[in-house]
């Protein structure tokens, strides 16, 4: 089997859409299986930038089927502009392919999404209000309405209906607000997303599996990372979806034994977006400097993400529940020019020294980073090729957090662009 799953080992934006875009040009299939597009990847080819929220990163090649799975929540609109932009580049769309299990967000979602969080108030988790998490619940309650319930207007008009009432009772008795939802306008509005998707909508498990058992080249996008899924991240500051390898089988339809590789997206700090204690955090001149030269701001959102050193207790706890068989090292280049790196090892909390990641978030905001210093380097390293022409204490860095993670990096990125990627070991 030819089966390879990316996953973000820390927060999110560590670069996976640079290594998804590197590997799905040898893909036959790449399949997004989570979250929706509250999500985004950042493509670079040639002079040309490509943002994708919610299609998969294998529509820049000709060849390959992308896969919308049944694990995702599908908004039309989202989808349409996102459509309208790749066919206004000359980016052919024809092998896109929608789950009819995927489903759907309305509008009702985005607007109870920001009614529940403005009611949190500080206790705010920090959602894009993009509808993910309200409609993730009513998937979790059974009442939501699917891709395939909107492929027949009565079906999805009696759907509706219900679904209509319920939510406009909850703003109006919970919420105490008067602006209603209405029946008609929604479905009309969502009969044409409809028609305009209809030709997308396939049983998308089937297409997964006969890949597999093909021989061909399977792909799976991850979205997020590991310390924002539902059972594992950070909760309550995290996705509503599980991002983590294990995700995938449930989210693309197969089984777990179908995955052969899991390729940990690692970057060279960490960065992490929204609440919630963060124990590297550099609230400083050099996290504004990491900052700034790794251009961290969000491809969805815009909103400046929190900086901080390298925390190997996150990425070995990412190794252990993704069952990680390979790194992707990202954004080295941004490290460029910094006299000493550091590399947190441990945490301390009290007397104590805690080397796995703990599940309580008051135990998290107790804990100091243990640090190992090391050398930095002052080369510009943005056009090597080879690991062994990088400068010594940039190697000496790498081999270091294998040292400590227990996990091989076998890919390096040295900057933005395709060709800025070093290979230590072939995946595909």
């Amino acid at each position: 089997m030819k089966t390879v799953a990316i996953i973000g080992s820390q927060w999110g934006d560590e670069g996976k859409g640079k290594v998804i875009d590197y590997l799905a040009r040898k893909a036959d299939v790449v399949v997004r299986a989570q979250g929706g597009n509250n999500a985004g990847h950042t493509l670079v080819v040639g002079d040309k930038k490509y943002a994708l929220h919610l299609i998969p990163s294998g529509v820049l090649n000709p060849n390959t089927i992308n896969i919308i799975g049944n694990g995702i929540v599908f908004d039309p609109k989202g989808f349409l502009d996102e459509l309208e932009k790749l066919k206004d580049d000359n980016i052919d769309v024809s092998n896109i392919k929608i789950s009819d299990r995927a489903h759907v967000i309305f509008p009702y979602h985005k607007e109870l999404d920001a009614l529940a969080e403005e009611a949190r108030g500080e206790n705010k988790i920090g959602t894009t209000k993009k509808g993910i998490g309200p409609c993730y619940m009513d998937k979790t309650e059974r009442s939501g309405i699917r891709i395939c319930d909107l492929m027949d207007k009565d079906i999805f008009y009696n759907k509706l209906k219900l679904q209509v009432e319920a939510k406009n009772n909850l703003v109006k008795n919970i919420y105490k607000k008067d602006e209603l939802f209405d029946l008609e306008t929604i479905y009309n509005e969502y009969l044409e997303y409809a028609d305009k998707i209809r030709e997308y909508v396939d049983d998308t498990s089937v297409i997964v599996y006969n890949a597999i058992k093909e021989g061909k080249k399977v792909l799976f996008e991850g979205a997020q990372g590991t310390l924002l899924d539902l059972d594992l991240g950070t909760y309550p500051f995290v996705t509503s979806s599980h991002p983590i390898s294990g995700g995938f089988a449930i989210g693309s339809g197969i089984g777990p034994n179908m995955i052969k590789d899991v390729i940990g997206i690692v970057k060279s700090y960490t960065t992490r977006v929204g609440e919630g204690p963060f124990v590297t955090e550099l609230n400083d001149e050099i996290g504004e400097q990491i900052r700034v030269q790794g251009n961290e701001f969000g491809t969805t959102t815009g909103r400046a993400r929190r900086c901080g050193w390298f925390d190997s207790v996150i990425v070995k706890y990412s190794a252990r529940v993704n069952g990680l068989t390979s790194i992707s090292l990202m954004l080295l280049d941004v490290l460029t020019g910094f006299d000493t790196i550091k590399i947190c090892t441990a945490y301390k909390m009290g007397d104590k020294i805690i080397k796995d990641f703990p599940a309580s978030l008051e135990d998290l905001s107790k804990c100091e980073p243990v640090y190992e210093e090391l050398q930095g380097w002052n080369e510009d390293i943005t056009n090597i090729e080879k690991f062994e022409d990088l400068p010594e204490n940039a190697k000496k860095y790498i081999n270091k957090i294998e040292e400590i993670v227990g996990v091989s990096v076998d890919m390096i990125s040295v900057g933005p662009k395709r060709t800025q990627t070093i290979i230590r070991k072939n995946i595909f």
